[in-house]
């Protein structure tokens, strides 16, 4: 395959990942292309490490996350990109990062075995959230009276989070307590989201030590 040939699959591909607003997988890429035309696996791999040095210098990157590759605008100029919102969104409450980095460190983890770990109850609406954003889901339930949910991070949860995997996490020896873990995970946010739920209970607001 020439250069040029392999310059237009590289053109479709960024048109494409500009166009989708959300991760493409290598197989969703190579589906756009008809039977007669459609690259390799392996030519398309090639394509992707070019497009990645095509970013370099670039105001965007070419990013793998786990449900595939995505263009996203550079962490470095997210001071002046974020100008261009006239609210600012909501930060998430401790008690909902200290929820989350529990299950995604344990699990899967029930709504009980958080609240023994944190010592006080999960409110509600942090468990609402996490499901509505897709960060979380039910992946069976306990058998133990009362069947309680399991709960395990999901795919949506990596790819906000710009991860491939959960072993991209911070390990766990290098954090101090759940708190500190809820600020690693926070880092590696694009961008921060505006809450429409009410605010969790004060009582919800205390970390394990």
């Amino acid at each position: 395959m020439n250069e040029e040939h392999l310059l237009r699959i590289q053109a479709i591909v960024e048109a494409a990942l500009l166009a989708a607003g959300k991760p493409l997988s290598l197989d969703q890429l190579r589906e756009l292309f008809t039977e007669e035309e459609r690259p390799a696996r392996q030519v398309m791999e090639h394509v992707m490490v070019l497009l990645e040095a095509a970013c370099e210098g670039r105001g965007f990157e070419l990013k793998k996350v786990a449900s595939g590759y995505r263009l996203q605008v550079r962490e470095e100029f997210a001071p002046w990109v974020g100008r261009l919102f006239e609210e600012r969104p909501q930060r998430y409450s401790r008690a909902l990062l200290e929820t989350l980095a529990l299950i995604a460190y344990r699990q899967p983890i029930t709504r009980g075995e958080i609240e023994e770990i944190r010592g006080v109850t999960v409110s509600s609406n942090i468990v609402r959230t996490l499901l509505e954003r897709e960060w979380v889901r039910v992946v069976g339930h306990r058998d133990v009276p009362g069947r309680p949910a399991m709960y395990a991070t999901t795919k949506q949860f990596l790819d906000y989070f710009n991860l491939t995997g959960l072993d991209q996490l911070p390990p766990l020896s290098e954090v101090r307590d759940l708190e500190e873990i809820g600020r690693e995970i926070e880092k590696n946010m694009q961008a921060e989201i505006e809450f429409d739920s009410p605010a969790e209970d004060e009582s919800d607001q205390q970390t394990l030590h």
